[in-house]
């Protein structure tokens, strides 16, 4: 709903930040670090995903189009992602962890990576993989997740001994740390989810038996929940201040 007139009919993930959805931002920066081989868990407004990725030439380039012999021709070679990309339907109800569940059976290797569909960061994901693999050989875990400090939507008034203002800080980021995404998984930790259950009720029965790691992010990481996100993003990206690598 915070997001309304932009998803009312296309999915969150595609929603734009500069010219592209923030999905493609998400592939990139995995891409970034050699990761071109992606499973989609689409739900609300899944075509819209695949007839972007089925289309992005259309999308992304100048060209003309012959109604009369149905001949397409391009001005311009503007599409560059290297991706293979496996798109599955997993119902536009299903609970997050039923999505993970339907998708894994797409992927053969024993590790993989998760991410959500709504948020960018400069976590280095080669170093969370290696992180996430010692973790693996010490103490036995098989998930981690990447844990990041959220900003308030509050500001913050500071004030001395005498309650005098000494200062304000608009919407500061917060000690705590949070669940930012950027997850790695070992396909035994799914034998712990149930059916019907939210991803992070299914990380609580794995947290319970010591089985969950956090990669502490200190670096730039920003959701987008709200159009005021939306307009923060977009002006990062347009100042280049940004997640790019």
């Amino acid at each position: 709903m915070r997001l309304h007139q932009e998803t009312e009919f296309k999915p969150k993930p595609m929603v734009r930040i500069g010219e592209e959805p923030i999905l493609v931002h998400i592939m990139k920066l995995y891409h970034g670090f050699g990761y071109d081989e992606f499973v989609l868990a689409l739900g609300y407004r899944g075509d819209v995903i695949k007839d972007y990725f089925l289309h992005i030439q259309d999308y992304t380039n100048n060209f003309t189009f012959d109604m009369r012999n149905k001949e397409l021709s391009y001005h311009t070679q503007n599409c560059h992602l290297p991706f293979k990309i496996t798109f599955v339907e997993t119902g536009e109800d299903a609970a997050s962890g039923d999505r993970v569940v339907k998708c894994v059976g797409h992927i053969p290797e024993d590790t993989f990576m998760l991410t959500y569909g709504d948020g960018v960061s400069s976590v280095n994901v080669n170093e969370l993989v290696e992180f996430h693999n010692q973790q693996r050989k010490k103490f036995d875990t098989s998930v981690t997740i990447t844990t990041v400090h959220p900003s308030s939507k509050y500001g913050q008034v500071y004030s001395d001994d005498r309650n005098i203002i000494t200062s304000f800080e608009e919407k500061p980021v917060l000690r705590d740390f949070i669940n930012g995404g950027f997850m790695v998984f070992n396909k035994e930790a799914l034998s712990f989810f149930q059916p019907g259950e939210m991803l992070e009720t299914s990380l609580q029965h794995l947290v319970k038996i010591g089985k969950v790691s956090q990669y502490r992010h200190e670096g730039f990481w920003h959701s987008m929940d709200t159009m005021k996100d939306v307009v923060d993003l977009t002006n990062l990206w347009n100042a280049k201040k940004n997640w790019n690598l």
